[in-house]
């Protein structure tokens, strides 16, 4: 069986990418790599073929993504998209459902598809496979993610600042009964968005023991339910709410309908993202947007830049670059009556 450019990564211990470009003199690779590859290529017998040229010269990009079928996510991968298509990169679109397994498999998959680099768009949860692929010569980029033990470019939101401003929005409306609907508390980013909202009450003089916090899926029937529970109790429930990821402001507004509570005049309700679904809300959903646009065009950046420069990871400076997300005012919140 003739040896592939697989095997020449694998024995050389470094990417496909940098074996290719090393084959196809590209890039910045060192003297030192250089020699161990074709010292490699020598004892392996290998030839560069046709077919590996051809996959090479379509500059492709993989992105992993817990869910495509997450409205925010969508648009999140099509900016990427529409980004890679203008630096002349094609865009590979891995779902991993939140599935250890998935992951491995495309990370493989990816690999072996001969990707010039790889984009890790939010939580993936299988740590030890992030550590190993970002550890190789595969040029990553992370999205949405912070892992600042490893040497990777990051762009990330500030969570915090998108949950501080949320619950400034609502006090300066009036209101002083508040609570959140979060998604998994595991989640980095909806830890932090959790922090911010606190921070935010704390500091607007509401204090965070009276502030109910709630955890639901984003499943609509359970988030529903943990609603109807938080608004049962009429002298007692809030009159505004705050949820981590608009998705779950959908269960919110089904619970009031069910309760007869009318949406922004008894419960005023703000999401966190500004996707499609921000605007499908009836009525249209407030919200702390994230810069969708801004955010695909400043990953392709980094990984385009790592792809083209393909520094050796000793010596890579990594940048964390952060964003600022804003506040969307619609129809959903109102000053209390």
């Amino acid at each position: 069986m003739k040896p592939t450019i697989y095997d020449v990564a694998k024995k050389a211990n470094v990417s496909i990418s940098t074996v290719s470009k090393v084959l196809n003199n590209t890039g910045s690779i060192s003297e030192k790599t250089k020699k161990k590859i074709w010292d490699v290529i020598d004892e392996l017998q290998y030839q560069p073929s046709l077919v590996l040229s051809a996959k090479k010269a379509l500059k492709t990009i993989g992105v992993l993504i817990p869910d495509i079928s997450n409205p925010f996510m969508a648009e999140v991968t099509r900016a990427i998209e529409d980004s890679g298509r203008k630096k002349g990169f094609s865009v590979i679109i891995c779902s991993t459902d939140n599935d250890s397994t998935k992951e491995e498999e495309y990370i493989s998959m990816l690999k072996q598809k001969y990707v010039d680099g790889i984009i890790v768009a939010t939580g993936l949860k299988n740590s030890r496979g992030i550590r190993e692929l970002i550890e190789s010569d595969m040029p990553v980029v992370m999205l949405s993610r912070d892992v600042p033990y490893l040497p990777v470019d990051t762009v990330v939101v500030d969570d915090f600042q998108g949950g501080y401003e949320a619950a400034v929005h609502l006090v300066q409306l009036g209101h002083r009964k508040v609570a959140m609907i979060a998604e998994n508390i595991n989640i980095p980013s909806i830890k932090k968005r959790i922090d911010g909202f606190k921070e935010g009450l704390q500091i607007s003089g509401i204090p965070i023991e009276d502030t109910p916090i709630l955890y639901s899926s984003l499943n609509l029937n359970e988030c529903k339910e943990v609603c109807l529970d938080l608004l049962k109790d009429k002298e007692n429930r809030p009159t505004a709410i705050f949820v981590s990821t608009e998705m779950l402001a959908f269960g919110v507004l089904q619970a009031a309908r069910t309760l007869k509570i009318q949406v922004p005049n008894q419960l005023s309700l703000i999401g966190f993202d500004n996707s499609i679904l921000a605007k499908l809300c009836d009525p249209q959903l407030t919200t702390i947007a994230q810069p969708i646009e801004e955010m695909g065009a400043k990953v392709i950046e980094l990984l385009v830049n790592e792809i083209t420069n393909n520094q050796e990871r000793a010596k890579k400076v990594t940048q964390r670059v952060t964003l600022s997300p804003f506040l969307i005012v619609r129809d959903s919140t109102s000053p209390i009556s």
